[in-house]
């Protein structure tokens, strides 16, 4: 048996295209799908870090009481898909409840890197949230494949459709390729 669990962001819910495609990729690949939610948050968090320190143990709190019933180690493969404040509430998760899970991380921000383990990065050289340098330089010395995306923001997107569209499949192959391999 094998769980899939995502972590969206705070304005990216699950709906969006990287949760969306991967949540599919990991279903076709026989992946039990639990989804985290979360509610609350303030809009003016990015340049605070008290704020997102805020949003961080809000959204860490809603994704303990969705997982509160989920049994890990029932599940021989665990993966946690994971995008922006979602990939350091997953990682501590992860860390907190010893779950050993495979990560996708997209688009981290750097107070992720502390608890990124054991996974994949995807991330956009234009990202207002993290540094680019700061999030290659923590992938390099936690030995993560990071794939960067030159002009992409946030949300992997550069403004330009056709590059975005390229750079989803290029994502979405990667994290294919990825999902893949655990099921080996």
């Amino acid at each position: 048996m094998r769980l899939a669990v995502f972590f969206p962001g705070i304005g990216y819910h699950c709906d969006k295209p990287l949760l969306y495609y991967s949540r599919k990729l990991a279903a076709g690949y026989g992946f039990e799908i639990t989804e985290v939610s979360y509610e609350g948050f303030r809009r003016d968090i990015r340049g605070s870090e008290e704020k997102m320190r805020e949003a961080f143990e809000n959204a860490l709190m809603q994704a303990e009481q969705v997982l509160e019933h989920v049994t890990f180690n029932r599940y021989e493969t665990v993966l946690f898909v994971s995008k922006s404040i979602g990939t350091a509430v997953a990682g501590a998760y992860d860390a907190k409840y010893g779950i050993r899970a495979h990560h996708i991380f997209y688009t981290p921000v750097e107070a992720s890197l502390p608890v990124m383990q054991n996974g994949i990065v995807f991330h956009g050289t234009a990202d207002p949230w993290a540094d680019a340098e700061i999030i290659q330089q923590g992938c390099r010395k936690k030995e993560l494949p990071c794939y960067s995306y030159e002009a992409a923001n946030h949300s992997l997107e550069t403004g330009n459709v056709q590059n975005d569209l390229k750079n989803m499949q290029d994502i979405m192959e990667k994290t294919e390729k990825y999902i893949r391999g655990l099921t080996k």
